[in-house]
């Protein structure tokens, strides 16, 4: 954000329009529809591979390419966009986002529907590099992480409620109407979005410098660390939380589906609470739930061998784990109010990029040590990103 926005942001009422939330809702909805995008194919992976004739390795592409494209366009096309208002870019990567889904739905081979997944790489790398930084333009900075909250929350509930409902229809239906559905809801998301967005121009463009020079900036580069860190550790373990709550737990495989949903619901409660508790002081907050996490993935594994304790620390696990993107985004966001979308840019990437590594990480010790050894793993890291965050400088409140 340009210091003359953020003086105007400043000057404004305390009291925020009600129609100001609205529009940070319908990012929220973008959030919602992108992550589900991004995230469906896990839930029909064996049925796409019976009927295009491919290994389940195969159609695992179907996740790993949309996260490496991601990882790549978030911080390459804000500085391709230059100065085009931000509403008009959102509309596009949704848009885009519809017809990569379309195409998902009639793909007539593997290869077609791989290509329509690699541009969901694009609109999901797009979005969220702009979508954190144009919701907190919406509000005045007191109002920050509540709106940050907000837009981060479509990403938790698209675990809780878009992931499951679409594996529902995929499997009541067909892998084909799933698609076809979400590209229903990218339609609706775009029609919202037209209706509650302003115009969005540019404060100013992002350079390819401008990317380096954040870097510069000892809070954001510490919170792009905190990002590969947390997120890594944690897609290490969550990776294989299924088949952890089974032989670790106990919990039969009939109820795994219920207590993830419950997982959600945690994540959803703990990504408003550490949005509320970080309008006071985030750098605290965010030491708080990396600690959290890391002490609740040790004792998974040390005291998480029944039913009841497993479920318990899971739910604190989602609670922990809701809290982190939106944690470190706000961070990140007070450190470097005038290149909003360059940092948010870098964060994003390094997110994506960590979901993929993470995942790789963790089946090589599941496979090669043990299956519970990903949760000491997870831990360790989420260990070093609460000392990273001890060790950076605090920012202005």
């Amino acid at each position: 954000m340009s210091r003359a926005v953020s003086a105007a942001v400043d000057s404004a009422p305390e009291r925020v329009p009600l129609h100001r939330w609205f529009a940070v809702a319908a990012v929220a909805m973008g959030t919602f529809a992108v992550v589900t995008s991004e995230q469906l194919p896990v839930g029909v992976l064996s049925s796409v591979g019976d009927v295009l004739h491919v290994s389940d390795g195969v159609a695992g592409l179907m996740v790993t390419v949309p996260g490496l494209v991601a990882s790549a366009t978030a911080p390459l096309l804000p500085v391709a966009i230059g100065r085009l208002d931000r509403r008009i870019v959102l509309l596009g990567l949704i848009t885009l986002m519809v017809v990569a889904n379309l195409l998902s739905a009639f793909a007539p081979s593997f290869a077609i529907l791989l290509a329509a997944r690699f541009l969901v790489g694009i609109a999901i790398g797009g979005f969220w590099a702009l979508a954190a930084g144009i919701a907190v333009r919406m509000v005045p900075e007191k109002y920050v992480p509540q709106a940050t909250a907000i837009a981060f929350g479509g990403a938790t509930a698209a675990n809780v409620l878009g992931i499951p409902a679409g594996t529902l229809i995929g499997e009541l239906a067909d892998w084909r109407v799933a698609f076809g559905v979400l590209g229903g809801l990218g339609l609706l998301v775009v029609v919202v979005l037209l209706l509650l967005l302003p115009n969005m121009p540019a404060t100013e463009p992002v350079r390819l410098h401008t990317l380096g020079e954040q870097f510069g900036n000892p809070v954001v580069r510490a919170g792009v660390l905190v990002t590969f860190l947390l997120v890594s550790g944690h897609f290490a373990a969550f990776t294989f939380v299924s088949p952890i709550l089974q032989s670790h737990s106990g919990i039969d495989k009939q109820v795994i589906g219920a207590a993830l949903l419950a997982f959600g619901v945690a994540g959803i409660i703990g990504n408003f609470v550490t949005g509320a508790a970080g309008s006071r002081d985030i750098r605290a907050t965010l030491i708080t739930i990396s600690t959290l996490l890391a002490m609740v993935l040790a004792l998974v594994a040390l005291v998480g061998g029944t039913p009841i304790t497993g479920v318990a620390l899971l739910l604190a696990w989602g609670a922990a784990f809701g809290g982190i993107p939106v944690g470190v985004q706000t961070w990140i966001l007070r450190a470097a109010p005038d290149s909003t979308e360059a940092a948010t840019a870098l964060n994003t990437a390094m997110f994506n990029l960590a979901i993929a590594l993470g995942a790789l990480f963790g089946g090589l010790i599941a496979d090669n040590v043990a299956l519970t050894a990903v949760l000491w793993f997870g831990a360790a890291l989420s260990t070093l990103a609460a000392l990273a965050v001890w060790r950076t400088p605090a920012t202005r409140p």
